[in-house]
């Protein structure tokens, strides 16, 4: 039996480090040796993520897969779920940390009754936890267009950095500079007379997309790689 952990957040500027160490912490006071915890900075809308990928390519029978969160795998409903009958399928069991029953060896368990009991509310909550991490995303995606709406209408622009003074990629053209170093941020705000808070709504947007875009890439090249 082997022990794997994985782990996602959404953004860069989320760090992974909590959810390593709570990982770390769980297997630490079981006992139990970790392999390799697998990590992405990607959406969670779909499983186009390289650390995922590759985590599947090294999964075998009885391996064991822990996260911390059922939102850390996913937050797709019918995607989520269909990872899962994949790695039960595959005979791969998953611990989620904030589903204590989960965390339980029911192949232990005597009686059979008392097995198929637990096993059945394992699924229930389950099921429940990603229906609740599927809601939560909708519900953030529903207030940031409203938010956007209605700034839209008051014609309060300021607040959302005024985004439409270049075309974006126009800008990320020019932000490679900073990546390189060739300027500081400050001075490429300057050059391109913007302010401060409409900088750093581009450099969210690219930030974003480039992460996005790498994560996909990744993903490709790994499923080409594969098939070769």
């Amino acid at each position: 039996m082997r022990f794997y952990g994985y782990h996602r957040t959404s953004t860069e500027e989320q760090h992974l480090d909590r959810g390593i160490a709570e990982i770390e912490k769980f297997a630490g006071a079981r006992d139990i040796e970790v392999k390799k915890i697998y990590t992405d900075q990607c959406t969670g809308k779909n499983f186009n993520r390289p650390g995922y990928q590759k985590l599947k390519e090294v999964l075998r029978e009885e391996d064991v897969l822990i996260i911390t969160e059922m939102d850390r795998l996913g937050r797709n409903k019918a995607d989520t779920m269909k990872e899962l009958s994949w790695l039960k399928e595959n005979q791969v069991r998953v611990m989620v940390l904030e589903i204590p029953t989960t965390l339980m060896d029911l192949e232990r368990m005597d009686n059979e009754l008392a097995r198929l009991m637990m096993e059945t509310m394992n699924n229930l909550m389950i099921e429940i936890y990603v229906t609740i991490a599927e809601g939560e995303m909708h519900k953030r995606e529903k207030r940031q267009s409203e938010g956007l709406a209605a700034l839209r209408a008051k014609g309060e622009w300021d607040k959302m950095g005024r985004p439409r003074v270049m075309k974006q990629t126009d800008f990320d053209h020019q932000y490679e500079r900073v990546r390189r170093g060739e300027v500081t941020p400050f001075q490429l705000m300057t050059e391109l007379g913007m302010k401060k808070s409409t900088y750093y709504h581009y450099k969210k947007i690219h930030d974003e997309t480039h992460q996005n875009q790498t994560c996909a890439d990744e993903s490709k090249a790994l499923s080409s790689s594969s098939n070769e």
